[in-house]
Order: C-alpha cells, then sequence, then structure tokens
C-alpha cells in the first residue's frame, strides 16, 4: 500500500470500523511497521482483517497469528533482499551488471557541463534541459571524478 494512501485511511477510520487487506505483507514493510499500524488502528478502535490469511485482529488468537505471519513475512524479505544482493555481486564480478542504463546521452552531458561551466545554476540547467536538479548534480560529481 502506498504511504500516502496508508495515511489517509488511518485518517478517515473511525470506531467500529474494519481495514480489509489482501495479504498483510501488502500492509506493511516490516515487522515493526505492521505492528505500529496495528496499534494505530487499535488505538482508534478499528479491527484488521487479512482474507488470504484469514487475520482478524479483534480477536487474541488472529492477533496472534498476525505477529506469526509478520515475522516470516519479515525473514522472507531480508532472504530476498540477500539473494538479490548476492546476484548483483556475481554479476558484478562477471561484469555483467553494468546498473541502470543512462538516460541523458553524451552529448545532452557535456552541454550540461558547458551551462554550468557559464555560470548557470543547477535548478535553470535542469529547466532547460528538462531533467531533475539530482540528475545535474550527478552528472557534474562524475566529471569530477573523472
Amino acid at each position: 500500500m502506498c504511504l500516502e494512501q496508508l495515511d489517509a485511511l488511518l485518517k478517515i477510520v473511525s470506531k467500529g470500523d474494519t481495514v480489509v487487506v489482501t495479504r498483510i505483507d501488502r500492509l506493511a514493510r516490516s515487522l515493526r511497521d505492521l505492528q505500529n499500524i496495528v496499534h494505530d488502528l487499535k488505538g482508534q478502535g478499528v479491527a484488521l482483517k487479512a482474507t488470504e490469511q484469514q487475520i482478524d485482529t479483534s480477536s487474541p488468537a488472529g492477533k496472534a497469528f498476525m505477529d506469526m505471519l509478520g515475522v516470516f513475512a519479515e525473514f522472507e524479505n531480508n532472504l530476498r533482499r540477500d539473494r538479490q544482493m548476492e546476484g548483483i555481486k556475481k554479476a558484478k564480478a562477471e561484469g555483467r551488471y553494468n546498473g541502470r542504463p543512462r538516460s541523458i546521452e553524451t552529448e545532452q552531458r557535456n552541454k550540461i557541463i558547458r551551462l554550468k561551466q557559464e555560470g548557470i545554476g543547477a535548478t535553470e540547467i535542469g529547466i532547460r534541459m528538462g531533467v531533475s536538479r539530482r540528475h545535474i548534480y550527478r552528472i557534474l560529481e562524475e566529471k569530477q571524478q573523472a
């Protein structure tokens, strides 16, 4: 669930409501986040139900089951992240991983550097080139390192 949507949901629920999600791992990124969300909902008198996992926090057994599933979901997420990092490390060692392709061609990069040398600020360069200010700084940092 998107953070803005979650915040909006937490603002409009009221006592006696039930928040329904398909799975708890779609609601929070970590066990801590999940526990905080459930705590906030409980404080407002709101129950949480997960349809695919048959969790209902309005009962003690449902709360205990939710906590157990949260632990396993976080464990699985950590394993997935570790495997991903191992795969990236291996691919880099084999020369197969170069990161995301550049979104700005060399000619455009040179123009950005030239504009900066003319004393034009990153915000104005970004507006002229149609890219973010952060992207401008990244290009200028790369130039300094080269």
